[in-house]
């Protein structure tokens, strides 16, 4: 006759493997896998008017003080149409209106190399039209290649 050998309760070393010290090595996390950090039209946008605004901020000392605003739509439009920024010179804010911008804007060719010249060449005549001056002034140096 055989006999059953009696049950000895599992020491604590003995617990399964998909558990650490405190019972909680395992799990995995909740969103699986990583998901790449999310690029938006606004972030690209907001990228492009923020890097334009630090480079006339560093060639201008008239710029130094000048707050650079994103709104999404003007809150009227002028007699000559929708506007894609305004400037206001006593208050030394500039603010580009980004819907305006992406939307009215006609680009020869879509894509996303453009669409920055864009938004970087609305900065520039924005900051122009702070100045009183012409926009190729701005940055005189980038454009010679002579």
């Amino acid at each position: 006759m055989m006999r059953r050998r009696a049950k000895t309760p599992a020491s604590p070393a003995a617990r399964p493997a998909r558990h650490g010290r405190h019972g909680r090595e395992g799990r995995s996390p909740v969103v699986r896998p990583p998901l790449p950090p999310l690029d938006t039209r606004i972030d690209r946008f907001d990228l492009a008017v923020g890097t334009a605004a630090e480079f006339l901020r560093s060639a201008w000392p008239e710029l130094q003080d000048v707050r650079f605003e994103i709104g999404n739509f003007p809150p009227a439009p002028h007699e000559s149409g929708i506007p894609r920024w305004d400037v206001l010179i006593e208050q030394k804010r500039i603010v580009l209106y980004r819907i305006p911008i992406e939307r009215l804007s006609h680009l020869h060719r879509d894509d996303d190399v453009h669409r920055r010249m864009m938004i970087e060449s609305c900065v520039f005549r924005a900051a122009a039209e702070f100045l009183g001056r012409d926009p190729w002034d701005l940055g005189p140096e980038r454009f010679r290649y002579f």
